[in-house]
């Protein structure tokens, strides 16, 4: 069974920083992609950024040159930072992980999920 636990989430103002954190429960952080989405009220869940097995990224438009995913392998984790955030980045953010792809929704494994509030 595999888990995934993010953390990091909490209120920002507009134009701080965050990181979020991802713990998978096995070792899979270099085996599959895993990446980061995230879901208003009434929206589908978008991803926003997808690091591969390979340690290839792609993001969003919407967040390129402001968020970097990264994974530490040793740790099992995945991050997000989050920088320049907007008062639009608002949303729960969750990680994932399986066959991931920018504009796709689906992911084979869920975290809970995390709220980032960004305040203008």
């Amino acid at each position: 069974q595999v888990q995934l636990a993010e953390s990091g989430g909490g209120l920002v103002q507009a134009g701080g920083s965050l990181r979020l954190s991802c713990a998978a429960s096995r070792n899979m952080v270099s085996m599959v992609a895993m990446g980061w989405f995230r879901q208003t009220p009434g929206n589908e869940r978008e991803l926003v950024a997808v690091i591969t097995h390979g340690g290839s990224t792609n993001y969003a438009d919407s967040v390129k040159g402001r968020f970097t995913i990264s994974r530490d392998n040793a740790k099992n984790t995945v991050y997000l930072q989050m920088n320049s955030l907007k008062p639009e980045d608002t949303a729960v953010y969750y990680c994932a992980a399986g066959t991931l792809y920018i504009g796709s929704p689906e992911a084979q494994y869920w975290g809970q999920g995390t709220q980032v509030t960004v305040s203008s």
